[in-house]
Order: structure tokens, then C-alpha cells, then sequence
């Protein structure tokens, strides 16, 4: 069959899936990735016919694909922040929300010559990595509890150009660096609420890791560990910049405010949801 064909058939399968919504653009997606084309190749040879092991391999795709596996995992590969990153089920796949969060780290960052920043829980090294592409000068450090995230994030980073400009670190939260002083913490953590694991997308519930999206029963059970921690590491004058879930702010705040830091700001994501707490500490 020619590609288009192939398509259009990609496509009805899909629809029986868990996002019928999507299908036409996963589909592309997945055939693009099966026959080693890019979009502009593809239509420019649409009648082509599609090679047999290419045809068997994206039949495969499109039954990880019904079955919700994330097209990020199924492919390796995401776009965060103008980067492209390689993801596995080890790490969560980077989120256009947190885009944001890098944009708040960076205003902060231009505050200081050579600003020290440590990013918590960095998982596929998105954050860290872009903002050492934008921040030559920095001094970054990356740290997650995985091996198998940290190897990943060494990849990234590696491949973005920057492997040699950070420090990867294994350990739980803001431990490896507890006798250290950094500038910045900036961290999208765990924060999601067990009672809410149900409401979660197919993709999300059963593919991404769980350690990276549960935080207890209020979703708080880092914040309330990594707060205090970042307040011990950061001098006066130092920030903390976070990504918080939806309606976490008020609760945030008070744990900001209880723990010393000061000056404790929210920035909002494209729908208006508080989405970043920024703090201060004196």
C-alpha cells in the first residue's frame, strides 16, 4: 500500500483508542517514525509504497499507541524548550508547562556573574539542560535519586552541547550538595496527589514513572522535605523556584513562608493557573 493509504489506515486504528482525537496526527507521527521520514519527505512521496519491515514495524507502534503508550516513549524522543531530549519510562516526559519554570529561573539568574544553580529531581535533565544552554556562565549541578534518570540526563545534556557544564549528582533531594552553597534550587517535583492516580490519563497513570508524580495524600510530601532542605543550601539572597500542581499555591505559599523564605511570588501558565512559586530567602 502507499504511504497515504498507510496513513488513513493508521489512523482508523487509532480511533479505537484512547484518544481517537489525536489519531490523525499520532498517526502521522508514528509512520513518519516507522519509515525513517521526515514530513517534508513524506509528502513529497506520499504514492510511494511503504517497505515491508517499515509496514510490519509501524503496525507494531500503532499497538503500543492503542494500548496509551505515550508517543514520547514509543518514538525516544521530545522537544522541550527548542531542545530535543531522548526519554525513556525512567523519566517523566518534560512538559510545555514547564517551559515556564525555566523562564522564571532565568530572570532570577541574571540577577548574579556566575549564578550557582542546582536543579531537584532533573529526570531527563530538561531543565538543567536548558538552562545551561541559555547560561554559559552558570555553575549547574543535577540531581535525582535514579540512576537510570541521571545516565539518561547525562545523555541529554551531552547532546545538547553542555555535558561538560554540569554536574550530575545521585541522591535523595538537595543531599549530595548539603555542605555546598548554591544561588538558585529549582525544581519540578513530585506533586501529585495518590487519591487523583485514577483521573490520570492512561499514558500518564500506567506508563510515567509513579516516584516522579506522587507526593502523598495532598501532594505535598516533598515540597515539605525540599523547602526546608533548599533553605539550609541557599545563602541570603538566594531563590527557590518551583512548579507547583493546580490549586497547590495557597498551601505552598504557607510552607515558603513557614519555613523563612520571604518575598513569595506566583507566576501563572497560558491557562492562568498558578503554576511556578518564586521565593527569597533574606
Amino acid at each position: 500500500m502507499h504511504l497515504r493509504v498507510w496513513l488513513d489506515k493508521g489512523e482508523a486504528a487509532l480511533r479505537t483508542g484512547p484518544h481517537p482525537e489525536k489519531a490523525r496526527r499520532d498517526a502521522e507521527l508514528l509512520l513518519l517514525f516507522a519509515a525513517g521520514l521526515s514530513r517534508s519527505a513524506f509528502l513529497a512521496h506520499s504514492n510511494d509504497e511503504l517497505e515491508l519491515a517499515a509496514a510490519t514495524h509501524f503496525e507494531v507502534l500503532l499497538e503500543r499507541r492503542i494500548e496509551g503508550e505515550p508517543i514520547q516513549y514509543i518514538t525516544g524522543a521530545c522537544e522541550f524548550y527548542g531542545l530535543q531530549f531522548r526519554v525513556t519510562p525512567d523519566v517523566l516526559i518534560p512538559r510545555p508547562e514547564t517551559e515556564h519554570l525555566v523562564e522564571c529561573t532565568l530572570e532570577l539568574a541574571a540577577r548574579f556573574e556566575e549564578p550557582r544553580i542546582v536543579d531537584v529531581g532533573t529526570g531527563s535533565g530538561a531543565i538543567a539542560v536548558a538552562l545551561a544552554r541559555k547560561m554559559p556562565n552558570a555553575r549547574s549541578a543535577a540531581i535525582d535519586v535514579s540512576e537510570a534518570a541521571l545516565d539518561l540526563a547525562q545523555e541529554n545534556a551531552t547532546r545538547n552541547g553542555v555535558g561538560d557544564r554540569i554536574r550530575f549528582l545521585q541522591g535523595d533531594l538537595l543531599a549530595p550538595i548539603a555542605a555546598e552553597r548554591v544561588d538558585i534550587v529549582v525544581s519540578n517535583p513530585p506533586y501529585v496527589r495518590t487519591a487523583d492516580r485514577e483521573s490520570l490519563p492512561v499514558e500518564v497513570r500506567d506508563f510515567e514513572p509513579g516516584m516522579a508524580l506522587f507526593a502523598g495524600a495532598d501532594g505535598l510530601d516533598i515540597y515539605r522535605r525540599l523547602i526546608p532542605a533548599a533553605f539550609a543550601v541557599l545563602p541570603s539572597g538566594g531563590f527557590i523556584v518551583l512548579e507547583i500542581g493546580c490549586g497547590q499555591h495557597d498551601a505552598v505559599g504557607s510552607l515558603l513562608a513557614n519555613t523563612g523564605f520571604v518575598e513569595i511570588k506566583f507566576r501563572p501558565d497560558l491557562q492562568g493557573i498558578p503554576r511556578v512559586a518564586l521565593a527569597w530567602r533574606p
